[in-house]
């Protein structure tokens, strides 16, 4: 008997061990975020380093651009969204080529914004003139769809 206590003891120890290395690496990982945020979810933190999600725009910065009236693309996306982390790839290299800013909305980490910003699914992709919705675009495209929208969109 005593011998299973003590095996039951180890097992214990283990995984609390485990589980404190686990949270230290994770908050390791989230230090000194973008978001400032000291508890971010898992999946965003795997995203922190990715090139393609560098210009993330927090709840305040987007309120204050949307106020001041100013035009920009907000793409809204969820680390989680399979369909997210097919688009964001192609979606971001275009945006550079054709010389359109868009910042990226982490729903995620932000779950007021699919309400706020009225999202039914991601990707999304809203185009703002004067503060204003003026045009979106919902779901996955191809890097030619995408070019011909954000030209379009550049150009208005």
């Amino acid at each position: 008997m005593k011998k299973i206590l003590i095996f039951g003891a180890i097992i214990i120890v283990l995984f609390g061990a485990l589980a404190f290395v686990t949270t230290y690496q994770k908050s390791e990982k989230a230090e000194g975020n973008v978001y400032g945020k000291d508890d971010l979810h898992t999946a965003t933190i795997d995203q922190l380093d990715d090139p393609n999600y560098q210009n993330i725009i927090l709840p305040d910065e987007l309120e204050q651009k949307l106020e001041d009236k100013d035009d920009m693309i907000v793409y809204f996306f969820s680390p989680t969204c399979e369909h997210c982390q097919v688009t964001t790839p192609v979606l971001m290299p275009v945006a550079e080529e054709v010389g359109v800013e868009i910042n990226q909305f982490n729903l995620l980490e932000y779950e007021d914004g699919w309400n706020q910003y009225r999202i039914n699914a991601t990707p999304t992709l809203v185009h703002y003139k004067d503060g204003k919705e003026v045009a979106r675009s919902e779901g996955s495209n191809t890097k030619e769809a995408f070019q011909t929208l954000l030209t379009d969109w550049k150009a208005e």
